[in-house]
């Protein structure tokens, strides 16, 4: 599978804001075949940052959500800022 269609986009919402301010995590929905390797990853290459640890879950709408922890020496507001998010 390609690394562009691993991550299809990036979630945020009231809920989300404070993962990535407080737990340095972001929210991402991801491809229903991608395993937890293949969205680090994917991640890594596409922003350029290191992951610690994803967690997912399939959500009532039948998507895939994958929430990512990146390693302490780089910041998730400073990539969401990049995506143009905040």
């Amino acid at each position: 599978m390609n690394i562009q269609d691993v991550v299809k986009r990036v979630v945020i919402t009231q809920d989300t804001v404070p993962l990535v301010e407080k737990e340095n995590k972001l929210v991402f929905i991801v491809d229903m075949r991608a395993n937890k390797s293949m969205i680090k990853n994917a991640v890594e290459q596409l922003y350029e940052v290191k992951v610690e640890k994803v967690n997912t879950l399939i959500t009532p709408r039948g998507e895939k959500k994958a929430f990512v922890t990146l390693k302490p020496e780089y910041k998730a507001s400073e990539l969401a800022v990049k995506l143009g998010i905040f």
